[in-house]
């Protein structure tokens, strides 16, 4: 089932396509977000869905389609810009892509002395205010990356992602590799950036928990080598309530992780001359 957005249309994708090599990755993706709303896009590994916040900022340019941000394609925009525009937005990695010669302190702060005339003791200030933010103390501002675990490494991301008070958010797989109560919190971290600010969220995981207690809308893509020419490539758009309600099997196997059909496809290739 396709939701339609009743607002003004912020972020979207016009027939959009993208591949590599020859080889399709997103095939005539079209579909709009609202100012606001979080998305999370779902989906097995290899269907597009980290292409596709690439995509959203610009990163990669559509091979054929547009993707427009606020009424403007990002095609026909010169660089600078390409660069004005994507200061809008703030990007969470999915290995938080810290900077691992800079301290903690100064991985926050690079975006401000990068873009902004800020002070240093202003910077000092809404580095500090950050940090709080994503409940940790200034006693981490000193560390290194290295010196940090996996949980505090994503919330220091989520703190440099967020210094420019960004009007979209991207999050690139946010819970990936983390414990149980660390995806919890950093849940509870988006969620709380959203009451913040009317922030506007992409979020890309494969986490039912993320899904759950974050979107107002789930999007799940299927990977293009297992579709024929003629079917969508979007195979779900709707709320968390139709995502378990729906009765497309691909998306019961999802999010269920159930690996049978798999399994048994595996089998069918051992059991013949075929490579796998």
């Amino acid at each position: 089932m396709d939701s339609q957005p009743s607002q003004p249309n912020f972020l979207a994708l016009q027939n959009a396509c993208i591949g590599f090599n020859g080889v399709a990755i997103l095939r005539d993706i079209t579909f709009d977000i609202p100012k606001g709303q979080t998305l999370v896009v779902i989906g097995e590994s290899g269907c597009g869905k980290t292409v596709l916040l690439k995509l959203l900022i610009h990163l990669l340019g559509t091979t054929s389609g547009k993707v427009l941000f606020d009424g403007q394609d990002w095609n026909t925009l010169d660089e600078k810009r390409v660069n004005e525009q994507r200061l809008r937005f703030g990007f969470l990695f999915q290995g938080a892509a810290l900077f691992d010669s800079l301290n903690v302190f100064d991985n926050v702060a690079f975006g401000l002395r990068a873009h902004s005339r800020c002070r240093e003791d202003e910077i000092e200030k809404l580095v500090l205010k950050r940090i709080n933010e994503v409940g940790l103390k200034e006693s981490v501002l000193g560390k290194k990356p290295a010196e940090l675990s996996g949980g505090m490494k994503k919330r220091i991301g989520l703190a440099r992602a967020l210094i420019l008070n960004p009007e979209v958010m991207l999050y690139d797989e946010p819970t990936t590799g983390l414990d149980p109560i660390m995806t919890d919190v950093i849940n509870e971290l988006i969620l709380q950036t959203r009451k913040n600010s009317p922030v506007t969220s992409i979020v890309v995981t494969h986490e039912m928990r993320t899904v759950t207690k974050v979107a107002d809308r789930v999007i799940m893509f299927y990977p293009l080598s297992r579709l024929n020419q003629k079917e969508p490539q979007k195979i779900f758009d709707g709320t968390t309530d139709e995502l378990f309600k729906s009765q497309d099997q691909r998306v019961q196997q999802f999010i269920n992780g159930e690996a049978k059909e798999r399994t048994q496809e595996s089998e069918n290739h051992l059991n013949t001359d075929e490579p796998i």
